[in-house]
């Protein structure tokens, strides 16, 4: 690549509106202040190209900058993930001679695009365990989301499921061969937030519940969604994608595991548009999605 198609390529990925970049990253939305988001590094602002997080007391502009901060890795590094987890991939019926395919009318690839794929240079970090912290992040879950203590007592005699020394309940991500590959960090302190911890490879593994045999499964959003979910559907296999994607490199395998699988993504505008996605890449999947917001917030109405 020359200079200046190089340096186009990286206008355009600075220009990444920041909100794909935190959720690409794992980071969750705040239900009250849209301009508040809840990381693993702590609560981080955003006001339009500028990020602010105010546990660190530091902050940067646009989307590469923005991307360091989240995976705390160098420009190169950022610039790689940004390419494999954010930038948009052009339909096919506007590229030079190209043709439109099925699913192009929703505006997303036909053919299967390359996976997100987190930065070559980080490293899993899993937070250690605290049992002390378990009491109450159990408390949490069973109390406030309404989890039942059945499901998740042997996902904790596991390891699948435990607490972190901040009483976070933390959710390993499994891979081949069963190992960890990842986690999902759900705080439950009064300050809500959930995040990944560092150098989790979320598209090589995922957290799952439910018979392990099940004909059928459903993507959920979140480890917490997909508990929630197991929940509703006890006799379907529940799985965590860690924010909506539409093609993880582990969901063409799983798709020759079960009779039918489900895309239970949030009933929000990402979430609709993740799962027209996925479905346009993939067409035997179907939609499957929450009444409410989501799986957690069918499970605690209906409780």
């Amino acid at each position: 690549m020359t200079f200046e198609p190089q340096r186009r390529r990286v206008d355009d990925l600075r220009s990444i509106p920041l909100p794909e970049v935190l959720r690409a990253a794992g980071a969750e939305a705040d239900r009250r202040d849209p301009a508040k988001w809840h990381t693993a590094h702590g609560g981080l602002s955003v006001n339009g190209v500028k990020f602010f997080n105010w546990n660190q007391g530091r902050g940067g502009g646009g989307a590469i900058d923005l991307a360091m901060h989240l995976n705390a890795c160098d420009f190169n590094a950022a610039v790689q993930w940004l390419l494999s987890a954010c930038l948009p991939v052009p339909c096919p019926a506007r590229q030079p001679g190209g043709h439109a395919q099925a699913g192009a009318q929703h505006g997303f690839p036909a053919t299967p695009t390359s996976p997100a794929v987190p930065p070559p240079s980080s490293h899993l970090r899993l937070p250690t365990p605290d049992g002390a912290q378990l009491r109450r992040v159990t408390r949490y879950l069973t109390e406030q989301r309404r989890l039942p203590d059945a499901l998740l007592r042997p996902l904790a005699n596991s390891g699948r499921l435990y607490a972190d020394r901040r009483a976070n309940a933390v959710f390993v991500l499994l891979g081949k061969e069963c190992r960890p590959v990842g986690a999902e960090l759900r705080g439950t302190s009064a300050t809500a937030w959930r995040g990944l911890a560092a150098g989790s490879r979320k598209d090589l593994g995922y957290f799952a519940c439910g018979p392990a045999v099940a004909r059928e499964a459903v993507l959920c959003e979140s480890a917490i969604d997909a508990l929630s979910c197991a929940t509703l559907y006890p006799d379907r296999r529940c799985l965590s994608t860690a924010g909506a994607r539409p093609n993880p490199a582990w969901l063409l395998p799983l798709l020759a595991q079960h009779h039918r699988l489900y895309c239970g993504f949030d009933a929000d505008p990402t979430g609709d548009q993740m799962a027209a996605a996925m479905i346009a890449i993939h067409p035997s999947i179907h939609r499957l999605r929450p009444p409410l917001h989501d799986w957690n917030d069918v499970l605690t109405a209906s409780a």
